[in-house]
């Protein structure tokens, strides 16, 4: 999930409108796996077809595109690749904790509890790679591109920013301003009401834009005392120190300078420090310009209507989407409207 500084990092809320017409860099397993967690069943269970093959990637990511690119946004998809050895620890955490989950579910189903047994079935979302395969084979179908990094998508993003084929990053994490990108997005294929975990209470959650200027000005670090701060914190690559939050820090880094400062104060040591500082700072990423094109209507009924049983009304309604002209300011749409 990456490191938490929505605290100590400015954002600025953002309308949609405000983004037509820009190329945005979208963290493709973030999204099929929003979309794996909230669109689900009564009891839990993600949406199948006919056959019991799991839906609910393919219906999110087809059907709120298709509200966004209504309103003439353009989306690159990308693909984490190969993780780090550095980040098996938090792979078995989340494993281990998507297994814990499971029991969970199928214990809240035995008694009848179906809020409980949504909450915990959100937590189990599991992509198969067949699963990725077929969203990236819509995405062919729909004419945008997508590419696979050669680990962290938030790098891969960060260094398409930096040549110019994007404009903005899409992702849930904070890591992606860590990994040098510009100019962040959150809350933009998500944004409505969200129910908070564990009550029965919901929010009202609108995109927001962060900046990596942002960031140096309000926390008066340099973006390579930012990684270090992190480093200080925990990251998917290390486990941190003990105690250390956001503020805790930022006043070490304001104080002290430098990791190795800061961990000779707190009597600690990270004997990978230089590793983990250049796993943010010089993250291997390949070249790729993003190019857009029409959709193919004949492959995306296919795939979505005759191999999974989609309402050939409702894709053809979507498809629309991607072709007609953004609306005018001032007629926004909304995610509700697939």
């Amino acid at each position: 999930m990456g490191i938490k500084l929505g605290s100590i990092i400015p954002a600025r809320p953002v309308e949609i409108a405000q983004l037509r017409g820009q190329r945005l860099a979208v963290d493709g397993y973030n999204l099929l796996y929003q979309f794996l967690a909230s669109i689900r069943q009564r009891d839990g269970m993600p949406l199948t077809d006919a056959h019991g093959h799991t839906t609910s990637h393919l219906s999110g990511l087809f059907f709120r595109l298709s509200a966004l690119a209504a309103e003439g946004l353009r989306f690159c998809l990308i693909f984490d690749g190969k993780p780090h050895a550095l980040k098996k620890r938090v792979l078995d955490e989340r494993r281990d904790r998507k297994i814990k989950a499971q029991a969970e579910w199928e214990a809240a189903l035995a008694a009848g509890d179906l809020v409980k047994a949504r909450t915990k079935a959100q937590q189990t979302s599991r992509l198969t790679p067949e699963m990725v395969a077929e969203a990236q084979e819509l995405l062919d179908a729909l004419g945008l591109p997508w590419v696979t990094a050669p680990s962290e998508g938030e790098a891969q993003a960060a260094a398409m920013m930096a040549a110019g084929v994007v404009d903005a990053a899409v992702s849930q994490d904070f890591d992606t301003l860590l990994f040098g990108a510009p100019r962040l997005l959150r809350n933009l294929t998500l944004s409505g009401r969200r129910k908070l975990p564990g009550r029965q209470a919901w929010v009202e959650v609108n995109p927001e834009e962060l900046t990596l200027a942002g960031a140096i000005e309000a926390t008066q670090l340099s973006h390579e005392q930012l990684v270090d701060m992190a480093i200080l914190m925990g990251t998917d690559f290390n486990p941190g120190i003990h105690g250390i939050g956001p503020k805790k820090g930022l006043k070490l880094l304001r104080e002290l300078g430098s990791a190795e400062a800061a961990l000779a104060k707190l009597g600690h040591k990270v004997d990978n420090l230089d590793e983990l500082r250049q796993l943010f700072l010089n993250h291997p990423s390949v070249e790729f310009a993003p190019t857009w094109g029409e959709p193919r209507r004949g492959r995306v009924i296919e795939l979505l209507c005759e191999r999974h049983g989609f309402s050939r009304a409702r894709v053809g309604t979507a498809l629309e989407k991607f072709l007609q002209p953004p609306l005018p300011m001032g007629q926004q749409a909304t995610l509700g409207d697939f």
